[in-house]
Parts: C-alpha cells; structure tokens; sequence
C-alpha cells in the first residue's frame, strides 16, 4: 500500500507523473488498478500510460460491498494509525523535531501499516499483495 499526497486541482498529467514517480520506479508496474472513475484515471493520457505498460484498469461499481468495504476499511485503519501519530505530536511536542503535520507524518503512517500483521490473514499487507 503506498500513499501519495495529491491536489484537487491536479491534472492528469500531474497524476500520471506522481503515478510513475512514486509506485511505478519504485514498485514496479502493477498488474491492476481498480478505480472509482476519477476522470484523473481515465483521461486519454492515463489510458495511453496503462496500455503501453501492459496494465488493465478496472472500475469499481458503485456501492459495491466487496470493492467498496476493503478500501473503506483500509482508509479507516490510516485515519486511525494517521490521528494516533498526530495526537502523539501534539501530547509530545516539547520532543525536538517530532511534528503533527500529517503529511510529514505520512511515511511513517504507511511504514506502520505496511509492517502491521493482518489479523485475518496473519500476513503483512506486502505479503498478502504477492500471493
């Protein structure tokens, strides 16, 4: 799981390089993208980007349980990992450099997460992703 820091006002384009610049050099390709329809993820650019890197778009229907829960689901366990961190801040803030600023934060959030055993799976999110 990799989280990125984005504007509503970015275009495709800036998604595309955030998109190539932080999972694709780093991770590698992934074999698929599930999306809410965003027009960032189906521009003509974005579509081009998917083809020519071989990887298959699927869209999530609307309120769809299975699709709709696990992503949910993730998002409330980053909010939660997210405020705890910030909350720690802002507790400890008399200790030299430790800061509540969540995107600063953030990194640490996504270590946190990533490292956490599934309690269902027993496995780790990187884990689960490569069966």
């Amino acid at each position: 799981m990799r989280c990125l820091t984005c504007h509503k006002e970015d275009t495709a384009m800036d998604t595309a390089l955030l998109f190539w610049n932080n999972i694709i050099s780093t991770c590698g390709v992934p074999k698929i993208i599930i999306s809410d329809r965003d027009p960032k993820f189906t521009s003509e650019f974005r579509t081009n980007l998917y083809d020519i890197l071989g990887i298959k778009l699927a869209f999530s229907t609307g309120y769809h349980p299975q699709t709709d829960g696990l992503a949910e689901r993730m998002i409330q366990t980053m909010e939660e990992i997210l405020r705890r961190f910030c909350s720690y801040g802002m507790e400890y803030k008399e200790h030299e450099g430790y800061t509540h600023d969540w995107v600063t934060l953030l990194p640490a959030v996504q270590l946190a997460y990533n490292t956490s055993q599934n309690s269902t799976t027993g496995k780790t999110p990187p884990l689960v992703e490569k069966l």
